[in-house]
């Protein structure tokens, strides 16, 4: 791996706002796509689970710099919800991510440049509004091609056809998961990432409506909408990446 991709120093933001949709699928289908340290966080052992996030992110900076002189830009993530057990034999639950788009050049650049979330550059209108006193929020990108409308209603209930049996069910799927996981065949070594959270309070949302290419261009025909939540206002940093080299034995060496 090379070095300066491994995030080689603290970071730190605000998250406005984050829209989380999350997608059950069968679990062979995203153990497939998951590299081998990795398996897919699962439902009762049968269902796995991808989600896209869509946040709109202020004042992106190295830790401990000024606001002023952070980047605001609209990020969307795409990622496997997964766990990995770690050299000291401790399992983490977190994120493998498939990969990231944002609406700002300078933001694809810096995040290719320092991490491995495959960021690409996308055009995006959002709008917030209010109809029968319900607030609303919409996203979408011509470029990419996903629309997204959803409601703040007080008891939207899940998606029709989703797995979970009620929110308390859904809510294990809606983070915070600390741990964002790249790994490297070659060297066979895997890179952590943790994440750090404040006001981390989900709330369920009513998807109006949504069209989401993505899936279908990463064969994931059967993704079923499972849950989908918004948090807001969210201090946020991301700690110093940690390399460690991945055997099949947990007592694994850090690098």
């Amino acid at each position: 791996m090379n070095p300066l991709k491994c995030h080689p120093f603290p970071v730190q933001a605000h998250f406005r706002q984050s829209l989380v949709l999350t997608f059950a699928m069968p679990l062979a289908q995203l153990a497939a796509r998951l590299p081998e340290p990795l398996s897919p966080d699962t439902l009762n052992g049968a269902r796995a689970f991808v989600a896209v996030a869509m946040v709109q992110t202020e004042n992106l900076r190295p830790k401990g710099f000024p606001a002023w002189a952070g980047n605001d830009f609209f990020l969307a993530g795409y990622r496997i919800f997964v766990r990995y057990t770690n050299r000291s034999g401790k399992r983490l639950r977190g994120l493998y991510i498939l990969e990231s788009q944002t609406d700002k050049r300078k933001m694809e650049l810096l995040g290719n440049l320092m991490t491995h979330y495959n960021y690409t550059r996308i055009e995006v209108e959002q709008a917030f509004g209010e109809e029968e006193g319900v607030r609303t929020y919409s996203v979408s990108s011509i470029s990419e091609g996903f629309a997204v409308k959803v409601r703040y209603e007080d008891d939207p209930g899940l998606p029709a056809g989703s797995p979970f049996s009620g929110w308390k069910e859904a809510r294990r799927f809606a983070g915070p998961l600390p741990f964002t996981f790249t790994y490297d065949a070659n060297s066979r070594r895997m890179l952590i990432v943790e994440g750090v959270r404040q006001n981390w309070t989900p709330r369920p949302v009513t998807v109006e409506s949504f069209t989401m290419p993505w899936l279908a261009r990463r064969g994931f025909d059967e993704a079923v909408l499972a849950s989908a939540f918004v948090v807001e206002d969210i201090p946020y940093f991301w700690k110093r990446g940690v390399l460690e080299r991945w055997t099949r034995n947990p007592a694994a060496t850090i690098i």
